[in-house]
């Protein structure tokens, strides 16, 4: 059985994704890994390039650009994750969801799979996350968006008062970035999730077309008793948004994302007068392109 099965989805960043590959293939470490790269409909060359150059690697070049949730879940079947008590018996024993914009260490993988064999009861791990500049990638270590904890992030109290275990909940930032911690969610561009995980909870949920479907994951893990850790031992390097900058659809799709969250997660609990301060602000943020969306019936939580 193979230890790490990592897939990579990939739009339209062909040199960051080589670069990526060459780190991942240099990996260190007594483990077997395989890779997995799903293009999603790029147009600029990267699934011929993977071709050429890395022909170890399993390429999917998807017609479509589906989304990363899409792209991610084409990947995890390729390596034997089909759905909740559907898992191959060649599946490896962890998957990662890697992005393209990440330099991957030597060590890293294989520290990472130390770590996650040592504590067998978390279930999902990320490590820390460092941007070009050498700061911390602070989506690498989340609290889960309640709609008090997303208010205190988007009215400014958050950056108000960065060392408040109230306010700044959302990226933690009251947190020393190199202690470990147990959080509600680590981030995508580096997300290690044991295989009795997605056995138990299913592949990403693809109404998040991007952003979003981490957190949604880590929820539904946390939900079946996982839990999940921040793990600094590790560094990994984030060239954060290197596709989604390009994207005219990035800003609306992370605010869409954040309706889908709430309304599969909280608005079932979510008192009316507050669940309309929640619409107003969304709406605010979302411009006219979230008002279809929020007219839409209240998504149902659903298992992938």
């Amino acid at each position: 059985m193979l230890d790490l099965g990592i897939v990579i989805v990939n739009w339209n960043t062909k040199a960051l994704l080589h670069k990526c590959l060459q780190t991942v293939m240099a990996s260190e470490g007594g483990f077997a890994f395989k890779v997995v790269v799903v293009d999603n409909a790029s147009t600029d060359g990267s699934a011929a390039m993977v071709r050429e150059v890395f022909p170890d690697v399993h390429l999917i070049a998807s017609e479509v650009n589906g989304g990363f949730s899409y792209g991610n879940n084409i990947g995890l079947r390729a390596l034997g994750f089909n759905g909740p008590g559907d898992v191959s018996a060649d599946a490896p024993r962890y998957a990662l969801l890697l992005n393209p914009d990440t330099e991957v260490p030597p060590e890293s993988l294989f520290k990472m799979l130390q770590f996650m064999d040592a504590n067998p009861d978390v279930g999902i791990a990320g490590p820390k996350l460092l941007l070009e500049d050498g700061t911390l990638d602070k989506a690498c270590r989340r609290s889960f968006p309640t709609p008090a904890v997303a208010f205190y992030h988007f009215s400014g109290l958050a950056k108000a008062f960065p060392n408040s275990s109230r306010f700044a909940r959302y990226n933690m930032t009251f947190k020393d970035i190199d202690e470990q911690t147990e959080v509600d969610t680590v981030v995508g561009a580096y997300m290690q999730v044991r295989r009795d995980v997605i056995n138990a909870v299913g592949l990403l949920d693809e109404d998040f077309f991007m952003y979003g479907e981490d957190i949604d994951w880590s929820y539904r893990a946390k939900a079946a008793g996982w839990n999940v850790v921040y793990y600094p031992e590790v560094t990994v390097w984030h060239i954060k948004r290197a596709a989604s900058r390009k994207s005219k659809k990035a800003q609306f799709e992370f605010t869409r994302a954040m309706l889908i969250f709430y309304r599969k997660h909280y608005r079932a609990t979510t008192p009316l007068w507050m669940h309309l301060l929640i619409l107003m602000g969304l709406m605010v943020k979302g411009g006219r392109g979230l008002w279809k969306e929020l007219h839409q019936s209240p998504m149902k939580p659903t298992t992938v």
